[in-house]
């Protein structure tokens, strides 16, 4: 089913916080979903349809937590989906609300997404994302302890053996989201940084060092989606999701390819459905929990060709203006927000400011009417999920 004009994006919000000491979970999730409501011009009352991911407070296997959280909001919905992907969540819930508009089942879709890791002193580690003992494979692979810096790390040394990609390569990538970040007053990491402030951080997991790795925050984000009748009566620009794709990949019993991601699948399909070519999308929100994270996808989803990675972000590439493809002009989670661990709530909200013209006018693309936005949900390296979305402004 084409998903073009079946649903618009109407509302979007991204909590200013990154370190959110006065404010529980639930809060955080209150907040963006009143300033996504806000920004369409409805209430929670128009809400009928909810969806949401593993974030929500109080979440079990017997899907308590979306109930609570439902409640709490003052939501009365006629549907509710909870599928849990990871950070790709959110991206994957913008096609299942449109979808379910399309199908009648709600008429005003509202996803939201919180996380307060940073307050709370956590970190990312490999049982939070599906190595828990429990886990089929946690037997074989817990003991020779999988981090999620080292599995990262690993994809960065695969492919410099491979392609002979450089450090200084994956550098430009932190070096570029710097450049949109200083003009983000919220973002956490404002300084712009050069090639050689990267290349003399901290080595975390070889090669990738501190500023190669995204930041730790709190905050979160929501959109509402609507239906087109509903959409008609907004003034709102009509920014409508026209191709979506998801896939899982994993380590298939040890035959796999360390550099194809779930992009590879997800982004195709994505494409296909839009009827269009990578060279047609003129700004990416691409997931980046690492620098090498935003290279591999950059070839998995077709922007440039398997181990062309390294020049195609070098020298400035990904800069608003400076190359083909401008990518995360927030600053992404690599200087701006990454909320919760989970990056795929902030690369849809920054694609719909550039699908509006409400960017940052240092980092606006002119007359931008294609995003795409791709999240990883998991590890690369590992088992996960990729979501892409593409939308159009019409």
């Amino acid at each position: 089913m084409s998903l073009k004009g079946k649903a618009f994006i109407v509302g979007a919000y991204e909590h200013p916080t990154r370190h959110a000491v006065d404010r529980s979970l639930a809060q955080l999730h209150a907040d963006v979903a009143r300033g996504a409501l806000d920004d369409a011009g409805l209430s929670i009352a128009d809400v009928d349809g909810f969806f949401c991911a593993g974030d929500v407070p109080g979440w079990t296997s017997q899907g308590v937590g979306p109930f609570s959280l439902v409640e709490y909001l003052g939501i009365k919905p006629r549907h509710i989906e909870t599928t849990e992907s990871w950070g790709s969540s959110y991206i994957q819930h913008v096609a299942q609300a449109a979808r379910a508009i399309a199908e009648d089942r709600c008429k005003v879709a509202l996803i939201t997404q919180a996380g307060r890791p940073r307050a709370e002193r956590l970190r990312p580690d490999a049982s939070q994302l599906g190595q828990a003992q429990s886990a089929c494979e946690a037997p074989f692979e817990t003991p020779h302890g999988a981090a999620v810096t080292n599995l990262y790390a690993m994809c960065a040394m695969r492919h410099r053996y491979e392609h002979g990609t450089t450090a200084e390569q994956l550098a430009w990538i932190k070096v570029a989201a710097s450049h949109h970040a200083r003009h983000n007053p919220n973002a956490m990491l404002r300084k712009v940084v050069s090639v050689e402030d990267v290349l003399s951080s901290p080595l975390v997991a070889a090669p990738l060092r501190r500023l190669d790795c995204c930041v730790i925050s709190d905050g979160g984000g929501a959109l509402v989606l609507v239906h087109p009748s509903v959409a008609r009566s907004l003034k709102k620009p009509l920014i409508t999701p026209i191709g979506s794709g998801y896939s899982i990949q994993h380590l298939n019993g040890g035959y796999f390819d360390l550099l194809a991601s779930g992009g590879v699948q997800s982004g195709a399909d994505a494409l296909a459905q839009a009827g269009l070519k990578p060279g047609d999308i003129r700004y990416a929100s691409l997931y980046d929990s690492f620098t090498i994270t935003v290279l591999i996808q950059l070839e998995n989803l077709g922007f440039c060709p398997p181990g062309k990675g390294g020049a195609f972000v070098a020298d400035g590439k990904l800069i608003s203006g400076e190359g083909p493809l401008a990518v995360n002009t927030d600053g992404g989670g690599l200087c701006n927000n990454h909320p919760g661990n989970r990056g795929g709530m902030t690369k849809l909200i920054e694609a719909v400011r550039q699908l509006r013209g409400e960017a940052h006018p240092a980092v606006q693309l002119p007359d931008c009417t294609l995003a795409m936005a791709h999240g990883t949900g998991g590890l690369l390296g590992s088992r996960h999920g990729s979501a892409t979305v593409i939308l159009e402004r019409i």
